[in-house]
């Protein structure tokens, strides 16, 4: 997703006989969805069950090497979900800019150490959370047995903006 722009577009047209707004002039630029998933400190991704089924949990998003991204313990359900379905959504609340986020991608593992560190970092300076990197696995020191995380990197394919007011809708579409 780095260096990518998508394009900014009415969520609905006059056509769909919905209660939003048609005004182009409400169309948010992918600038502001990028602010609230740095600003943010909770996100909801969802993935999707072996059974189908969805299973829905809170994460902690950052923005690194051009995307969102988060952790999770690779024995977790979330973990365990993505290594059989990239699919997921990542939703995120960013009140302060009136504007709710829903982003559908594919989330992947990240396993380059230049990339680990970066997301690493950027956990440290959000969060004030320290994470280990040795020999290629992600650890929490904090914690006793300092259990392995990983994180994963979301590439955006359709992303979704609604204002508080509840009738505003954008929505971004890539590639």
């Amino acid at each position: 997703m780095s260096g990518r722009t998508p394009v900014a577009e009415l969520l609905f047209r006059a056509e769909d006989a919905a209660p939003m707004s048609l005004d182009e002039a409400t169309v948010r630029p992918w600038s502001q969805a990028r602010t609230a998933l740095e600003s943010t400190t909770k996100g909801w991704l969802s993935t999707v069950r072996p059974d189908g089924r969805p299973h829905v949990a809170p994460v902690m998003p950052v923005w690194a090497d051009g995307a969102p991204c988060f952790t999770t313990r690779p024995g977790s359900r979330k973990g365990r979900n993505l290594a059989g379905a990239p699919a997921c959504a990542l939703s995120v609340a960013a009140p302060d800019l009136d504007l709710d986020l829903v982003l559908e991608g594919d989330a992947v593992r990240l396993r380059d150490p230049a990339l680990l560190r970066q997301v690493a970092d950027t956990f440290a300076e959000k969060y004030r959370w320290e994470l280990a990197i040795r020999d290629g696995v992600v650890r929490d020191p904090g914690l006793p047995g300092e259990p392995e995380y990983a994180f994963y990197r979301v590439t955006v394919l359709r992303g979704f903006g609604y204002g508080a007011d509840g009738s505003t809708a954008t929505r971004w579409r890539f590639g």
